[in-house]
């Protein structure tokens, strides 16, 4: 090879290794998830199109240069593990895929056009081709309103619908008819970042990165308000010491989100999303997994929040729980709102015997006046309520 070869080689490689650092930022997002990623503003598609297709291209010029035997090595593992269909890279489907890809491209390189290719210009047109295609592949209505400044709860038996209704109003899903509309806009119309300035959210399930600790993840929350040319200023760090001690994480900021309790790391988590500094705050199922003293202790956080000026709108299973914290219930049923208004209005036996098919009686509480479902034994006795 050439020092003129070499020179283009060098040139192309910069130029590539300069947009995967474009993508750096979003891809370091989407260590949390993809749910939780989208939240913060990431375009989670695009981005791993743009990362797969960067790696290829910068693949493709290291094959080029050095031979295809590189290539071979990131390729063949994939191209088996799909075809083996095993949930990891195995040896046997590894080894066989790229000696088979290899001897392949030998053929056709050599005997089948015009002029003899390099074998590895082979390689890299079949295997660039599959994994652009693996990226491809992977990437691929209920009439309601949410009074501002409201405490909304969705609630309703299992898959009647909740979870997908609050994650179109994240856009995380798109309805298959109408539209989400926030301020009188679409929010299809906005950037991802801007909706992400103005909606947060909490999704049902978050991966921590190994090794972060709670004041890193916390800052993560910021991401729809850095740039380019913005970086980190000091109204950043002053909304992550904020977010900390609204949910009283401050004294475990320097520790590792693994060695926390599940109620720690879920405020963690409310304190990410409060850094963003929305006014509306999205929560799915957020008091799953936890034992009452913590969702007690979560719900009382979420009541603070929303008293403070924020619109929240959580999807609960807790029928007690969303009647005495929520200021606005929505009642659904196989995809349908069946009743929406003050839990006071809501919540009766009547439509909790329609919608979750169970009978009960509701009274008063006696603590905070809200209406609570009391579930009758075998004996199905009178209702009362």
């Amino acid at each position: 090879m050439s020092w003129e070869q070499v020179s283009l080689a060098g040139a192309v490689i910069a130029v590539v290794v300069l947009g995967l650092s474009a993508c750096a930022p979003g891809l370091r997002q989407l260590e949390l998830g993809d749910d939780a990623a989208r939240s913060t503003g990431v375009r989670a598609e695009p981005v791993r199109l743009a990362a797969m297709t960067l790696g290829v291209a910068l693949t493709a010029v290291i094959t080029a240069a050095a031979g295809p035997i590189s290539y071979v090595a990131l390729a063949a593992p994939q191209i088996g593990r799909r075809l083996a269909r095993t949930p990891g890279v195995t040896l046997a489907p590894a080894a066989l895929t790229g000696a088979l890809l290899l001897a392949e491209a030998d053929v056709v390189a050599q005997h089948s056009l015009p002029a003899s290719l390099p074998v590895g210009v082979i390689t890299v047109v079949v295997g660039g081709a599959y994994l652009l295609w693996l990226v491809a592949a992977r990437c691929g209505g209920a009439d309601t309103g949410v009074p501002d400044r409201s405490f909304t709860v969705i609630v309703g038996p299992n898959a009647c619908g909740k979870s997908t209704l609050l994650r179109a109003q994240s856009r995380l899903l798109r309805p298959s008819a109408g539209s989400v509309i926030l301020d009188g806009q679409d929010i299809r119309s906005l950037a991802a970042k801007e909706l992400a300035r103005r909606v947060g959210l909490l999704p049902q399930s978050s991966i921590a990165p190994e090794g972060i600790t709670v004041g890193d993840l916390v800052a993560r929350g910021r991401f729809p308000h850095q740039g380019l040319i913005r970086q980190w200023t000091a109204h950043d760090e002053q909304a992550v010491l904020s977010a900390m001690d609204a949910t009283g994480v401050t004294p475990l900021s320097g520790r590792l989100i693994d060695e926390l309790s599940g109620g720690q790391r879920q405020r963690v988590w409310v304190a990410m999303a409060l850094a963003q500094e929305t006014e509306i705050l999205l929560l799915d199922e957020p008091t799953t997994f936890l034992d009452i003293a913590h969702q007690i202790e979560l719900m009382e956080l979420f009541t603070d929040l929303h008293r403070s000026g924020r619109t929240l709108v959580a999807v609960l299973h807790d029928l007690n729980q969303a009647a005495r914290y929520g200021t606005h219930l929505i009642a659904m049923k196989d995809g349908a709102v069946i009743a929406e208004g003050p839990p006071a209005e809501v919540v009766n036996a009547e439509l909790v015997e329609h919608v979750f098919g169970l009978a009960c009686w509701v009274l008063p509480d006696p603590v905070s006046g809200t209406p609570p479902v009391v579930p009758l034994g075998r004996d199905r006795g009178s209702r009362r309520g």
